[in-house]
């Protein structure tokens, strides 16, 4: 559905979208709305690819609209600006995360925490306000309300930035929701991928004590040499596992394949936190005893709040901490979907929108 504001002012767009569940994204001509008085429009430079890109383009939550531009992690330079925008101006260094709208009177909103509003909408493949659908940042323009826009500082790479606004955020608002952000305290960091390897960084500038948890003994070395963890464990073995019994304040669980979350448990000290950012399929298995010998807590975490999210930004600048990514073409992106799914990346895709978007009549 296109609104008639739209048939007379249509703003011409071009990216890459799926056309159906096979998840192969071709070349796609569409049309972006008019700029609003409230709206930023902005050139994409840089898209992050998203494991969540992944499961939308192949339709595995069962909720894709096509055809469907992806794309959540999005980064350029300000192209044009409604009258009644306040904070940015044509040239502005800016990004758009997961968000692009919420009611902004429910308790969350007023909370600036748009990310738990009931009626939030998606970056891409949901439905807006006007009835459109919206189209993601795997193209050559963005428009968004002000309100959902955030300012990326000078020092900041914009190409790195872009994993911060998901990966980034969704670590970051954990670590300061649950109080895992004090200096001295050790938490445990379970995956060390995408997530896992910005929650390091993060905690580390935080000045926490960081022991990074995984299955994959081949790791041990990037963990503690290339990211400065302070410790290793391997989560499959229990001599390793006993001898830390007790030890962690708090634990983020970045891990979205099937694992058992229980002997985590057994490595946090009474009252220690065990907080879920990944996303298995699968109920997890989750026994009384050891929650309530300890007072121990299972909690989750999403991204964060528009707020939250220029907070974690100016953060990262602040402390020079990048995301580790491999910058891909965007005709390389089936094959960096592709590379994805055998988790053969690190640790984040970034698209060259800017430089390799090339346009078709």
């Amino acid at each position: 559905m296109t609104s008639l504001h739209e048939e007379e002012h249509p703003n011409k767009a071009f990216g890459w979208a799926a056309r159906d569940s096979s998840g192969v994204l071709s070349p796609f001509n569409f049309s972006r709305r008019a700029t609003g008085e409230k709206d930023v429009a902005f050139k994409v430079l840089y898209c992050g690819i998203c494991h969540s890109d992944l499961h939308m383009v192949k339709n595995e939550w069962g909720s894709s609209v096509y055809p469907l531009v992806p794309g959540h992690e999005v980064v350029g330079e300000v192209t044009e600006v409604g009258n009644k925008v306040q904070n940015f101006k044509v040239g502005d260094r800016v990004g758009v995360g997961c968000m692009v709208g919420s009611c902004h009177s429910c308790d969350s909103c007023k909370d600036n925490l748009e990310n738990y509003c009931s009626k939030m909408v998606l970056t891409y493949g949901a439905k807006n306000y006007d009835g459109t659908i919206t189209y993601g940042g795997y193209s050559d323009t963005m428009v968004a309300d002000e309100h959902f826009i955030v300012g990326i500082p000078d020092n900041l790479p914009l190409d790195a930035a872009a994993p911060l606004l998901c990966a980034g955020i969704t670590v970051y608002s954990p670590l300061r929701y649950y109080g895992l952000d004090k200096p001295g305290l050790h938490i445990g960091v379970v995956g060390l991928g995408g997530l896992g390897h910005v929650a390091v960084k993060f905690a580390k500038a935080m000045g926490v004590k960081v022991t990074v948890i995984s299955t994959s003994p081949n790791k041990k070395k990037e963990a503690l040499e290339n990211l400065g963890a302070d410790s290793f464990l391997i989560s499959r073995d229990q001599d390793q596992l006993q001898g830390a019994n007790g030890t962690l304040d708090g634990i983020i669980d970045t891990v979205s394949a099937q694992h058992p979350v229980v002997p985590l448990l057994g490595l946090l000290k009474s009252n220690g936190k065990l907080v879920l950012v990944g996303l298995p399929e699968k109920p997890l298995e989750l026994l009384a005893f050891p929650l309530l010998q300890g007072r121990k807590l299972v909690g989750g975490s999403m991204i964060g709040g528009i707020k939250e999210t220029q907070e974690m930004i100016d953060f990262a600048a602040k402390h020079n901490l990048k995301p580790d990514i491999e910058v891909v073409a965007m005709e390389y992106v089936n094959t960096a979907m592709e590379r994805l799914l055998k988790a053969d990346v690190k640790y984040r895709f970034v698209i060259d929108i800017g430089k390799t978007l090339k346009a078709t009549s």
